[in-house]
């Protein structure tokens, strides 16, 4: 049973979100079941507050994303912006549809915002990347897209996530301002909570931080000790993991990921026909056989 509970502020739009991939499944791999995982997604962009960059700039950025924290991005440029409202509120449905599948469709929709020509607001293309997560009826989730259910369930997320003021987050300065005055939590930020007790960790942030947080709300969970091998990591992913997420959950104390280690031994293993690559912008998706 859960001993903690974890909620998630997150976007697909959102490269820090998604470059905090590595972060998450380390500690999803340290507590497994004893944090309870929960998730808002924020709806950084919509038709009233568009994209503030162009995708060019973005395709600029990425360059720098997958050099500093080594999750796979594309860097060829989209049509054209895209806003993530339309994708959240996929998502926002699939979590009442079908419980827990809310996760699959946030991945798979960053996996493919940051490396196809996928965009986040068109329909079409949404239900199409949906028709490939298993356990979805991708055809029922856009249907519901506009559903008073979906809408006021939408809503609420969107208003939480702009709920920092005052806050530690906001101390932090990881917060982000929002129209009308206020500050609004940004991706990654986690508000952890065991019992009466409530803590934040803003943000982008160290995996430390978040592990610091975790041990003092309860000394007495089990911590598993880091993947000795890539299948131990992948075996718990059967969707699969990227390069860097891998890497991540086999580093050791406080030492960086060892990419090039652990590419090498996927690339073994690959050879060994004991997993899969799956080619993923400037990196792969590693799937267990």
């Amino acid at each position: 049973m859960a001993q903690i509970k974890a909620l998630l502020f997150n976007d697909p739009s959102c490269p820090w979100g998604y470059s905090a991939s590595p972060i998450l499944r380390t500690l999803e791999w340290r507590y497994r079941e004893q944090i309870e995982w929960h998730l808002a997604v924020i709806g950084l962009s919509d038709e009233s507050n568009p994209v503030p960059f162009t995708p060019e700039v973005a395709s600029d950025l990425y360059f720098e994303f997958r050099e500093r924290f080594g999750m796979p991005f594309a860097i060829e440029t989209k049509l054209r912006s895209a806003t993530s409202a339309p994708a959240c509120r996929a998502i926002t449905a699939a979590r009442l549809l079908f419980p827990g599948s809310e996760w699959r469709a946030l991945r798979t929709f960053q996996l493919l915002n940051f490396n196809t020509p996928l965009l986040l607001d068109d329909e079409s293309q949404l239900e199409e990347a949906l028709g490939t997560v298993p356990g979805i009826d991708a055809s029922q989730v856009m249907a519901a897209l506009d559903s008073p259910e979906v809408i006021e369930a939408y809503t609420e997320d969107y208003e939480h996530a702009r709920s920092a003021t005052g806050g530690a987050t906001h101390l932090q300065s990881k917060t982000a301002s929002v129209d009308g005055g206020g500050q609004r939590y940004t991706a990654p930020s986690v508000i952890f909570e065991e019992g009466e007790r409530r803590i934040e960790v803003g943000g982008f942030q160290p995996v430390e931080a978040y592990d610091v947080v975790i041990a003092n709300l309860d000394p007495t969970l089990k911590r598993m000790e880091p993947a000795e091998d890539p299948l131990d990591a992948l075996r718990l992913y059967p969707a699969g993991l990227t390069t860097q997420e891998v890497a991540s959950i086999m580093a050791q104390g406080m030492a960086p990921p060892d990419r090039t280690e652990t590419e090498r031994k996927l690339v073994h293993l690959l050879g060994e026909q004991k997993v899969q690559r799956v080619p993923l912008g400037n990196d792969a998706l590693w799937v267990a056989n």
